[in-house]
């Protein structure tokens, strides 16, 4: 009698577990003592074991896999590289609620990004998304901008790694239709791995840590845990349901920054951050897309 509620169950406590384990993935680059784009060299290293051992056991791709969609693959294993390397240098200059916030708004780039392929202006809702989310911008680069430059920088990094996730999952629009979840994510992870070691290298960062428990747990929150729960949850929910259980993840990551590092939110950040989280919100329900945050 109570597989029913059971069967929904699952799914909430996928969904929520996900978006609490993504939320998580900045307090632990922080703590990492490898440098911040090492981090992403091991957050996918190590999780890429456990990416093909899910992938093995999805069905085939139905349609054959073409040279160009391969390439396209590869590309966006390079924005995914870079989109990694851009947000973990930010997490160490910002507010992990902040990290958390611009990290995550491909949702609302890919909402403009619609409208100037539709050639239409946007409704009701969708602007009430645009300028929720230039407000919230405003406010919370303003209010890092008083703290200081580099807490600036440390947004607007994290901003330019939403961008470069929204570019590659653009990029990968068509082959998401064709390739299992799991198997494209492990393809891409591929990609980026050498990409993340050689800018680590390049960026002058120890590579090899001397605490192993920070770069595991990134990787087994972040890529394994966060990624898997949410494949799972995606396709039990409407896409309002998946925006509001992403609210959780700044919340999580400002009480993590707080007791972690002391960040404390005045009443104009909360201001900031839920314009910008309800913004996100509403960009997701307009463009009716469950794709998975960072």
């Amino acid at each position: 009698m109570d597989s029913a509620p059971r069967h929904h169950l699952l799914p909430l406590a996928a969904l929520l577990i996900g978006n609490a384990a993504l939320a998580l993935g900045p307090y632990f680059v922080r703590m990492a003592d490898s440098g911040p784009i090492a981090a992403g060299f091991w957050r996918l290293t190590l999780a890429l074991p456990v990416l093909w051992l899910f992938a093995g056991r999805e069905a085939p791709p139905v349609v054959p896999v073409t040279r160009k969609m391969l390439w396209a693959i590869a590309l966006g294993g390079v924005f995914f590289a870079f989109d990694l390397s851009s947000w973990h240098i930010g997490i160490g200059y910002t507010r992990l609620g902040n990290s958390t916030l611009f990290g995550n708004c491909g949702s609302l780039i890919l909402m403009v990004w619609g409208f100037i392929v539709w050639r239409r202006w946007p409704k009701s809702r969708e602007w009430l998304g645009i300028l929720a989310a230039l407000a919230g911008a405003a406010i919370l680069l303003g209010r890092s901008f008083e703290v200081s430059t580099r807490t600036l920088l440390g947004d607007l990094l994290c901003l330019l790694a939403g961008v470069l996730y929204a570019g590659y999952l653009l990029i990968l629009h068509d082959a998401r239709r064709v390739v299992p979840s799991w198997r494209l994510l492990g393809w891409a992870s591929a990609v980026g791995v050498p990409i993340l070691l050689v800018a680590a290298l390049l960026h002058g960062e120890p590579v090899w840590p001397h605490t192993w428990w920070p770069l595991v747990a990134l990787a087994f929150s972040s890529q394994i845990v966060g990624q898997g729960m949410l494949v799972y949850a995606l396709r039990h929910f409407s896409p309002l349901a998946i925006g509001l259980a992403l609210l959780t993840q700044p919340a999580i990551a400002s009480l993590a920054g707080w007791l972690a590092f002391g960040e404390t939110l005045g009443v104009i950040d909360v201001i900031g951050m839920a314009l910008l989280a309800a913004a996100l919100v509403l960009a997701r329900v307009a463009g009716e897309s469950t794709e998975i945050p960072e």
